[in-house]
């Protein structure tokens, strides 16, 4: 529902040394951990600053949460790991 949060969840409980975490809006990368290279990355500033102020990424498990969506954020979501990448739909009424 417009307004509220929604999490979306990287089902880790803790990052191992090598893990590279990235979350993507359509083909836009939004939020990126990369603990080899000690980085920790939001980018809500892409987009037009649909996402400015937003973005809010756990460093220990990789897990992002959106605050006060709107319909400007509905749209595909990817979350690529080392290992994994896996996808979902986000429709806000």
């Amino acid at each position: 529902t417009e307004g509220d949060s929604i999490f979306l969840i990287n089902r880790r409980t803790e990052m191992k040394d090598d893990d590279v975490i990235q979350w993507m809006f359509e083909n836009t990368l939004i939020a990126e951990i990369n603990v080899t290279a000690d980085r920790f990355t939001v980018n809500d500033d892409v987009l037009d600053g649909r996402f400015r102020d937003r973005l809010k990424l756990d460093n220990k498990t990789g897990s992002l949460t959106i605050t006060n969506i709107g319909a400007k954020h509905h749209g595909h979501y990817i979350l690529k790991t080392n290992s994994v990448r896996k996808s979902c739909y986000l429709s806000v009424n």
